[in-house]
């Protein structure tokens, strides 16, 4: 099975230069935690609930902050037509939930989480989900951007 076939298509943006307090606000409104990032139709980074909290609040920024104050530069993603057990697996490896998923032509398509994988190829879904729950990994707080 494909990535593009779990996968959701109607993706949420926001820009470096949104404020988290708007970014807040839209994953409230639209109950999601994560949202890629684009500036002048390149991914740029992503950012989460988790990511406004920690990088934003616990260090005392006022919601009016930029969503590149708090945001991860380092861009993982998947391919639309890489295999969702391939996909998975990675996700346990580098240890995120959820990956911006793109064309050939690197143009954004969709987003890919656990919970979608979970849904249609379970055993693949427990693998990754293994690895996220492991202690530490190159996107835990400690290590920004």
């Amino acid at each position: 099975m494909h990535v593009s076939e779990i996968m959701t298509r109607d993706v949420h943006l926001v820009t470096p230069n949104d404020t988290i307090r708007d970014v807040a606000r839209q994953m409230a409104e639209n109950d999601i935690g994560f949202l890629p990032v684009e500036d002048h139709d390149r991914l740029v980074g992503m950012v989460t609930d988790r990511d406004i909290v920690v990088r934003g609040v616990a260090d005392g920024l006022d919601p009016q902050a930029k969503v590149r104050d708090v945001m991860t530069t380092d861009v993982k993603y998947c391919f639309e037509d890489e295999d969702v057990d391939d996909v998975a697996r990675n996700m346990g490896d580098i240890q995120v939930r959820r990956l911006p998923v793109v064309n050939r032509d690197k143009r954004l398509v969709g987003i890919v989480s656990l919970a979608d994988a979970a849904r249609e190829q379970p055993a693949a879904a427990g693998t990754g989900l293994k690895g996220v729950t492991m202690p530490g990994g190159e996107h835990n707080q400690a290590g920004r951007h």
